[in-house]
Order: structure tokens, then C-alpha cells, then sequence
């Protein structure tokens, strides 16, 4: 995964920001890519969405945009249906896609189905987790329709939530009227990349205390990756076949990355995967530019990759 993959000189816009959770984190990735289009030699213009963002892509008049967007309304679909509107060529993937992806239940109705294993899971009113628990404890509540581990949460038997969970607690349950509430799987943190078709590499994910939630995926250093991860070659087929499998089930462009949690005790029968991400970070500690470096490819190539899948 050497080549160079520079081509003709283009113009692109890179959508970037917003007003998301994960805006900080979109900022990030979209300095990261425009810089590298511009080392690429691409005129870019940079865009940090707001509601004009209509506008001035029309004034831009660019040949493709790059979206960098993390979240809502830059991964739901929106922002898809108003290029697809506009008549513009996007990175990543198209509005269906998106729509599907960014819920996780429609991603488990989209995939299970297919011999695809994910953890079985209930949609539950906020407001009713005061009255009891939905699923036995340990489980994990999360927002339905968030990324980057925005707003989830582990609910342990003696855990500080209280029993039932109290009004007065912090957690998810505050922001959201609706959350998804799944077993927890013990085990290991394993993701996965796809590129243009083809699994990269796996990931295995450590944080240095508690778990992946999103301080850990966005702070330098309290999360080891170990790339690739330490794993039975079994386990590392088994994640990179379901990966690639979900991305095509979905229609993903571009690249996507899957997340998984192993519990090692079951061999293949403890891989489980927990969410499709149509479009991965692009910042320094990001994975996806991670395992394209493992396996000889620049940041640069890279985003050069996934413009190319574009067009």
C-alpha cells in the first residue's frame, strides 16, 4: 500500500466543525486533511459549517467535498441529501448509508440478519431508568444516535449510579430522551479500518483507566493502541471479514472503521461488533490513519485515497 496516488490538481472544499458533540474533534480532522491536500498540491477551500453552509459551497464551486464532519448533521445523512441536492461529489458515505449507520439499532436490523454478531439491545425512555434497570447489570447505556462514545455509560452493581439510578446521577440519561441499553461484554477493545474495498489492520485499544469512552479517544496519552493488536490470527480474520462484510452490507464508501468488544474467554464466539463509524476520525491519534501507516502508507496518501474513492 505504497503508491503514490496524487493525480490531477482539483479543488476541494473540506467541511469541517459545526455543531456537534464532536465538533473539536471534526476541527482536528479537517485541519489535518486540508493541509494534507494542500501538501498534495489541491487548492482548498476550508469550510467550518453553519447554517450557510449551502451558500457557500455554491460560491465555492468545488469539484468534490472532502467531509469532515463527526456527528450530526455531518454523518446522519443530512448533510448527504444536501450535496446529493446540490449535484456535488462527497467523500465517505452516501445519505442511506449514513441514515442506517448513525443508528445503531437500524445497523443491528441491517446486520444481524446477515450472520452478522452483535450484542442484543433494547431502546429504552430515559426517564424510565429511574424506576428500575431495562437489562440485568452489568450493561451499557448509550445514545442511540451518537458517535466517538459521546454519552455512554457503564451501569455496575456497585457502581456510583445508584440502584435504581438516581435523578441526581450524571450520565447519559440526562441529555437524551432515548438510549440504547446493552449487555456489557467483558473482554478487549478491538477496531477495524476498511479502505477502498479492503480491511487494513486490527486494532486492539487499552486505556489506562476506565474505558474507551470519548476523553480516552481524544487525549494523548490515556489510551495504548497496539497496532496491530496482539490477537490470535483467527480473531484478527474474524474481525477484518465482519468489518469488510458490514461496510459492503451497509454500501459504506470510501472508508469506515468497525468497533468491536472480544470477549477472549469464547475464541471467535466472543467477537462482537458494536458500531459502524462511515467516517472515521482523521486526527493524530486517529485509527484509521494509524493501520494505513502500519501497513506503509502516508496521512497524505491517505486522504488523497479516500478524495480519489470520490470521483
Amino acid at each position: 500500500m505504497t503508491e503514490q496516488v496524487v493525480g490531477e490538481r482539483l479543488h476541494i472544499a473540506v467541511l469541517m466543525g459545526g455543531w456537534s458533540a464532536e465538533r473539536e474533534v471534526s476541527l482536528t480532522s479537517g485541519k489535518g486533511v486540508a493541509d494534507a491536500l494542500e501538501a498534495n498540491g489541491h487548492r482548498v477551500t476550508r469550510i467550518d459549517m453553519d447554517r450557510d453552509v449551502a451558500a457557500r459551497l455554491a460560491e465555492a464551486k468545488p469539484d468534490v467535498v472532502f467531509n469532515a464532519l463527526h456527528g450530526t448533521p455531518g454523518e446522519d445523512g443530512a448533510v448527504q441529501g444536501m450535496l446529493d441536492i446540490m449535484g456535488l461529489k462527497y467523500t465517505h458515505s452516501g445519505l442511506v448509508t449514513s441514515v442506517i449507520a448513525i443508528d445503531k439499532q437500524l445497523t443491528k436490523a441491517a446486520l444481524v440478519p446477515h450472520g452478522i454478531r452483535m450484542p442484543d439491545g433494547v431502546v429504552v425512555a430515559s426517564e424510565s431508568l429511574y424506576a428500575g434497570d431495562p437489562l440485568p447489570r452489568p450493561y451499557v447505556l448509550k445514545p442511540v444516535n451518537e458517535g466517538s462514545s459521546v454519552g455512554v455509560a457503564i451501569v455496575t452493581e456497585g457502581g456510583n449510579y445508584g440502584n435504581p439510578i438516581g435523578r441526581d446521577a450524571e450520565g447519559p440519561w440526562r441529555h437524551f430522551d432515548e438510549l440504547l441499553a446493552e449487555p456489557f461484554i467483558k473482554g478487549r477493545e478491538l477496531t477495524t479500518g476498511v479502505l477502498d474495498d479492503s480491511a487494513l489492520a486490527v486494532t486492539e485499544l487499552r486505556p489506562k483507566s476506565g474505558f474507551y469512552d470519548y476523553d480516552a479517544k481524544y487525549t494523548d496519552g490515556m489510551t495504548d493502541h497496539i497496532c496491530p493488536a496482539d490477537i490470535p490470527a483467527e480473531i484478527a480474520e474474524a474481525a477484518k471479514a465482519m468489518a469488510l462484510a458490514a461496510h459492503r452490507i451497509l454500501g459504506c464508501k470510501g472508508t469506515s472503521r468497525a468497533d468491536y468488544r472480544w470477549d477472549d474467554t469464547q475464541g471467535v464466539d466472543g467477537l462482537y461488533l458494536l458500531e459502524i463509524n462511515t467516517q472515521p476520525g482523521m486526527t493524530p491519534l486517529s485509527l484509521v490513519p494509524e493501520q494505513a501507516r502500519y501497513l506503509g502508507m502516508s496521512y497524505n496518501d491517505l486522504v488523497e485515497r479516500i478524495v480519489r474513492a470520490a470521483l
